[in-house]
């Protein structure tokens, strides 16, 4: 389930400051990118709103019952199999709407191997872990973790976890925050404050090209090179944008209109409405019968099908572990009925 890549990005080596020292200058992005999916890309357990309304979900499978119970502000996770429970604190939760727990063992990190999914309102296998049969008890609990991946789990969830390639969990705050992407945030503050505030500015993430910007945002959402080097194929892949993107015959490395951020803003929520993307389709596609815009160059032939909902089309979604969740598929194509998945 977590989709944490094998690094992470460079602004989690330096010092984090609150988000909201922020807000004085970006008042707009302070507003709305801590309440985003990325903004609550990990949670307390004392202070979730998930845990907190599903006070007591259970689940069974391959002859274990799961309880995920919340009394008082704390959260545990168990796995019975009729004669003995393990009963585990929750103390972090990974995602925002779907969520998967980190929980420690015997000094260990374990992945859950149940999750919750807003699409049952309730919990099921991990998404990522549906190969998993468990023998005994010990195994039911969940996936454990190699050394290096709590690292890359933390990294990408948070901000502040990781500090010289170590797992730093005390200096933790919960999410991505503005430092975890925008390196030199602290010395930025400290210069603006001292007059210095463009001479101490992080890199504009806007002047990095598409390509760039792709394995940027793959550090966490995973690169092409990151999935093509490592074990994932089919379709558990549609899962890293980046990736699914980069494999798109429209995708050009150095064209600012096939971007993450052509469509996505990071500071605020993603928007799930298919129909809101037209005009980034159409920055690149003509529209047959219609005229272009002002300074407006499209290079790419119309769609000879429709005018509007591109993405509905050319970005199908893909409903994955028994439809617990949809993602939309990034590499842009022509699909054709039948055709299998793309990998």
């Amino acid at each position: 389930m977590l989709f944490a890549a094998g690094g992470t990005v460079a602004a989690q080596t330096q010092a984090h400051e609150p988000a909201s020292a922020c807000a004085g200058c970006h008042s707009s992005q302070s507003q709305t990118q801590p309440r985003t999916s990325m903004g609550l890309a990990l949670q307390p357990a004392d202070s979730n709103p998930i845990l907190e309304a599903h006070p007591y979900l259970t689940f069974q499978k391959f002859g274990y019952t799961y309880v995920v119970e919340t009394k008082n502000g704390k959260s545990t996770y168990s796995v019975s199999d009729g004669s003995r429970t393990i009963t585990l604190p929750i103390r972090w939760s990974f995602g925002n709407g779907a969520q998967t727990w980190v929980l420690e063992r015997d000094g260990a990190f374990y992945e859950s191997l149940v999750s919750f999914y807003p699409a049952l309102n309730g919990l099921a296998i991990t998404v990522g872990d549906t190969d998993i049969t468990p023998t005994i008890l010990d195994k039911a609990v969940g996936r454990k973790l190699p050394p290096n991946e709590p690292i890359a789990c933390f990294g990408c969830h948070s901000t502040g976890a990781v500090s010289a390639g170590q797992l730093t969990l005390k200096s933790l705050d919960p999410g991505v925050t503005c430092e975890h992407c925008h390196a030199g945030v602290s010395a930025h503050l400290i210069g603006a404050s001292q007059g210095q505030a463009m001479e101490t500015a992080p890199p504009d993430l806007r002047k990095l090209s598409s390509e760039d910007l792709s394995n940027f945002c793959g550090q966490c959402h995973r690169s092409w090179e990151t999935v093509v080097r490592g074990p994932w194929r089919g379709e558990l892949n549609v899962r890293f944008q980046p990736y699914r993107l980069a494999m798109s015959k429209c995708f050009k490395g150095n064209d600012p209109r096939i971007s993450c951020i052509a469509c996505h803003d990071p500071h605020k929520e993603f928007v799930s409405d298919t129909a809101a993307y037209d005009s980034n389709c159409l920055a690149c596609h003509a529209v047959k019968g219609v005229a272009p815009a002002s300074g407006h160059q499209t290079t790419a032939k119309a769609c000879p099908v429709q005018k509007s909902n591109c993405a509905s089309c050319h970005m199908p979604a893909l409903k994955l572990a028994a439809g617990t969740t949809t993602f939309h598929d990034h590499l842009i194509r022509i699909v054709k009925p039948g055709a299998p998945y793309p990998d």
